[in-house]
């Protein structure tokens, strides 16, 4: 019968079952058919939904039916429990993508989100996060940190705010959060998180020259990206996806606007890097500043890094560009707030630097006074007035 059964013209139909009271079948316009459980519950007329037909057959629904209703003759609500199981059964995966889709994060750090998830609990993502418990997570750090521990504190700092998201974001019907605390708290109540030393290596002023020669030996398109990474301190992908309708060469300024402070940060030229990009632009084939000969960004710097690895014997990462460029200026004696403002650091609580107001044209001189040191280290300029003697001075003269 409900196999032949057709849908009205405008509205629903719904057909009662003669042996199950309260079971229904609900057709809409389309013709899907659900079966629904209806009861009366504290003067209000309650619906449960117990699934589709023919997916859910006539005796199951009655068999579910009568549960319903052996329930409610136990003083229970139907529909409340419904929606406490199924808020109890949101899984890790469904929560992550909830988080990944509300939250306001920059698509790196969404794809960093879902590496992890790969790296460290690919296992995890069909388990209800109600199921996830402080036990599960503190032998799953272990293991981790067997494999690598900065993986793994990445990895739980990620899972831990999932679950903060998850605390807030579902509920039972009572309001109660589904999730009485974070289980990712137990690493830090049993001080268990590993240390991680933070990176301090940087490029020493006696292995400029070295550096700089070298980076002479990989393309034009490398070489001009490490150079420009190092008289600006941008970040890798800040100075990876400039365009140039980032760079204006007539005001001599330079404007990253996806940054990690998540703010514009706006840099002065110095005449070395003016004229680097003028010379770039006048030879660019893609709106980016740094673009393979197919035009798209260039991300693959690891080969040339080796190069100038092997040629000069400066060990680096790209990030120690940044940290050198920082060093650099802190040697000079540039002041607090200019550092600050030059790497987009905010000032934090810092309520003097609240009243100051950094103008892009004040850090011109700091951004030329660091541009001149690196070429002076490098032997790119010389580091004095050079005076040619007259070759015809006589030997004998006083």
């Amino acid at each position: 019968m409900l196999e032949a059964v057709e849908p009205r013209r405008t509205g629903r139909r719904y057909i009662y079952d003669a042996k199950t009271p309260g079971l229904r079948v609900q057709v809409t316009q389309a013709g899907t058919k659900s079966f629904q459980f209806q009861h009366r519950q504290r003067g209000k007329m309650v619906t449960v939904t117990i699934g589709k037909f023919p997916a859910v057959t006539v005796e199951q629904a009655r068999a579910q039916a009568r549960k319903l209703l052996g329930q409610i003759a136990d003083g229970r609500d139907p529909a409340e429990e419904k929606r406490r199981d199924e808020a109890e059964a949101v899984t890790l995966a469904a929560a992550t993508a909830d988080y990944l889709k509300i939250r306001d994060l920059k698509d790196s750090t969404r794809a960093d989100v879902k590496k992890m998830m790969r790296w460290g609990l690919p296992d995890w993502q069909k388990k209800q996060i109600a199921a996830l418990t402080p036990d599960m997570i503190e032998r799953r750090y272990r293991a981790l940190c067997d494999r690598s521990p900065a993986s793994a504190n990445r990895t739980m700092r990620y899972l831990r705010a999932i679950f903060n998201f998850s605390m807030a974001r579902y509920s039972k019907p009572d309001g109660s959060p589904i999730l009485p605390n974070n289980p990712v708290g137990r690493l830090t109540l049993t001080r268990a998180w590993k240390r991680i030393d933070r990176r301090r290596t940087v490029i020493k002023p006696h292995e400029i020259a070295p550096w700089w020669r070298a980076t002479e030996h990989v393309n034009l398109n490398h070489r001009d990206y490490f150079r420009l990474v190092l008289l600006t301190g941008l970040r890798k992908s800040e100075a990876q996806h400039l365009t140039w309708a980032d760079i204006d060469l007539k005001a001599r300024l330079l404007t990253v606007e996806d940054t990690k402070a998540r703010r514009p940060h706006t840099l002065p030229l110095s005449g070395y890097l003016h004229d680097l990009l003028q010379h770039r632009r006048q030879l660019a084939e893609s709106d980016y500043v740094f673009a393979d000969h197919l035009g798209r960004v260039s991300s693959n710097f690891r080969y040339s890094q080796g190069r100038i690895e092997s040629i000069s014997g400066v060990k680096f990462c790209i990030h120690d560009l940044r940290r050198t460029f920082a060093t650099i200026a802190e040697s000079l004696d540039i002041p607090a707030y200019a550092l600050k403002r030059l790497l987009n650091h905010a000032t934090g609580a810092d309520v003097t630097a609240g009243y100051i107001v950094a103008d892009v044209e004040r850090l011109r001189a700091p951004m030329q006074k660091i541009t001149d040191f690196v070429l002076k280290s490098s032997g790119a300029v010389d580091t004095a007035e050079v005076i040619n003697l007259n070759s015809e001075i006589r030997e004998d003269a006083p």
